[in-house]
């Protein structure tokens, strides 16, 4: 009798060891399920473009998802009148102050690729801008920052168009406020490397010239692409440069690294 009862509670506690080690394993597949899953909630997937890519040229521009980040590629030609264009080209403007550079637009390869963050990332450190392209305009052209090679704008004002943009070096270029799309308005003026749309020098939210903006020209309200939603983006700052008489397109630092 006393070999059977034994032998009764070794099989109960056995039983009752495999069914509290059962529990135990639910349990962790859950917890480790469970986590899984609020990863993948936090993570934000992006499944069509932002509605300011319409205002972009479609003649120059491609622009694509590619999993979590926006590819826009562009044959680097404007929709607007220049002298870079040539005599001859529908879209030349005699501009007889223009001390030219060598190259035009018919002569000159102007394509460009970026890729950027579809949800720019507005976390991190400031980035300061390079150069070279900077971004990316809605006439197709390219950004670049207040600086001509290694020195200051000054040495190239001679060379800008109307519109603020040259030749030389590399691609045709905005380094001013481009007047052929926005001129002292809330026109989009382009997105740049950091994912953040650049705006005109007045706020489509107040219809005035921001007073809040950061060091990079940036602040955070509607605009008229985000249907009431705000968001965060940069003006062309309201200062005059230099001896330009003109504006600054973007100078940065870029926050949406």
């Amino acid at each position: 009798m006393k070999k059977v009862s034994f032998t009764k509670n070794k099989v109960a506690g056995a039983f009752l060891g495999v069914l509290v080690l059962s529990i135990a394993f639910i349990a962790c597949s859950n917890d480790d399920s469970s986590g899984t899953v609020t990863e993948e909630e936090e993570e934000e997937v992006v499944t069509e473009l932002h509605a300011a890519f319409s205002a972009f040229n479609s003649d120059a521009v491609t622009i694509y998802l590619d999993g979590s980040n926006v590819v826009i590629e562009t044959t680097g030609l404007p929709n607007h009148e220049t002298v870079y264009w040539g005599v001859g080209h529908e879209l030349y403007r005699d501009e007889p102050d223009v001390a030219l550079t060598p190259s035009n637009m018919s002569s000159n390869n102007n394509a460009t690729s970026i890729t950027v963050d579809a949800t720019p990332d507005l976390s991190g450190a400031t980035v300061a801008t390079q150069l070279n392209t900077i971004g990316i305009a809605v006439s197709g052209a390219s950004i670049f920052n207040d600086s001509e090679g290694n020195g200051p704008l000054d040495q190239a004002a001679a060379s800008l168009d109307w519109t603020g943009a040259h030749i030389g070096p590399g691609v045709y270029h905005y380094h001013l406020e481009p007047k052929a799309f926005t001129d002292d308005d809330d026109n989009l003026v382009g997105i740049l490397l950091d994912g953040v749309f650049l705006y005109g020098r007045k706020c489509n939210s107040t219809g005035t010239y921001p007073t809040d903006l950061d060091a990079s020209g940036g602040h955070t309200t509607t605009t008229q692409y985000t249907d009431g939603e705000e968001e965060y983006h940069y003006h062309i700052i309201n200062e005059l440069y230099s001896n330009t008489g003109s504006y600054i397109a973007f100078a940065g630092p870029y926050q949406g690294y």
